[in-house]
């Protein structure tokens, strides 16, 4: 497989600039559209996985999707484990949704706390998006929260996720959700980036985005 025979070269231009914390010429310009059908076209998708770390971008993104297609959860999270801490950006943590984790919650969650916990920028951002995919609706436990909280890995990536996650929680979760921002519990620009990204959801009423706009901190304010 040659993926150069499928090279965008405006997309390349396009996508350059939304990774822009990747060298450039690790991206060859391969629309995802193009790299799914290509994932599911690897001969031996095994042989493929164990080939890292990988030279291009448009090969970690094959290497999620292949991930998303396992059926059996103990080799994805064997898979998975060997390859985050190749994963160097948002677009391929945020790639990674295997659908056979639906069904193994008791057991994720334990990963979960691992991958928070972990020293690597896109593991605890995997484990926070994970933690936001499913367990916000029936398997939702306020104490989760405390997990996030917890996290003090400061770095962009992490604190757009995090943000994200309490957005998600706002919507689902309302009433056990707002005290973190009534009582300031997230640093200034997560707590700011929350507030903003519920104003941006139609899933949000007009009566909660008003109060939540009293609720922005201003920058010089402390967590």
């Amino acid at each position: 497989m040659n993926l150069f025979d499928y090279q965008d070269k405006e997309y390349k231009q396009f996508h350059q600039k939304i990774v822009p914390n990747i060298d450039s010429d690790t991206i060859i310009g391969i629309r995802c559209p193009v790299l799914k059908k290509l994932a599911k076209e690897v001969e031996s998708k095994e042989t493929f996985m164990d080939l890292l770390p990988h030279n291009y971008y448009e090969e970690n993104m094959i290497h999620a999707y292949i991930l998303n297609s396992i059926n059996s959860y103990e080799t994805c999270i064997q898979s998975l484990n060997q390859f985050l801490p190749y994963v160097d950006n948002w677009a391929v943590c945020d790639a990674i949704r295997p659908s056979i984790f639906s069904k193994h919650k008791e057991e994720l969650l334990i990963e979960i706390k691992k991958w928070i916990t972990s020293n690597h920028e896109y593991t605890i951002r995997f484990g926070i998006e994970m933690l936001m995919k499913f367990y916000l609706d029936e398997s939702f436990d306020s104490n989760q929260h405390e997990m996030i909280l917890n996290i003090q890995y400061d770095t962009y990536y992490v604190n757009m996720m995090k943000a994200w996650y309490f957005c998600e929680a706002l919507i689902k979760q309302w009433d056990s959700t707002i005290f973190v921002l009534e009582n300031n519990l997230l640093d200034t620009f997560t707590h700011n980036k929350t507030i903003q990204k519920c104003i941006d959801s139609c899933r949000i009423d007009t009566k909660n985005k008003a109060y939540l706009k009293t609720l922005r901190k201003k920058d010089k304010d402390v967590k």
